[in-house]
């Protein structure tokens, strides 16, 4: 294994703040006071769909969950699917998923 250095370690922390801030800048900064195309706005309209499945899938998927289903997590995917496509709204979905997995999480310990 590598070991690495504080002044390494502070080194890569600093350029991938950098190296977040030049991409948003870069999107944000430079093209925020232009009309975006609507073809662009329309695909811009399904990031946060697209995002929830790549949060969700790792805690489903992940390393411990597949040797065994943990029914805390997967009942909580199910509700958040559920209300996702009930009501079409992110937002609801990922409050609800969230209110099963520490509501049930509370009540069975």
């Amino acid at each position: 294994m590598i070991e690495a250095s504080t002044a390494q370690i502070w080194i890569i922390i600093i350029a991938m703040g950098i190296g977040t801030y030049v991409i948003r800048f870069s999107f944000l900064g430079l093209i925020g006071s232009r009309e975006l195309p609507n073809w662009l706005l329309k695909m811009l309209r399904f990031t946060p769909v697209a995002v929830l499945p790549g949060v969700v899938a790792p805690m489903l998927i992940g390393s411990n969950a597949a040797h065994s289903a943990d029914p805390l997590r997967l009942s909580a995917a199910m509700v958040t699917l559920i209300v996702g496509l009930l009501t079409r709204n992110v937002l609801y979905a990922i409050i609800a998923g969230l209110s099963v997995f520490f509501g049930l999480g509370a009540l069975i310990g």
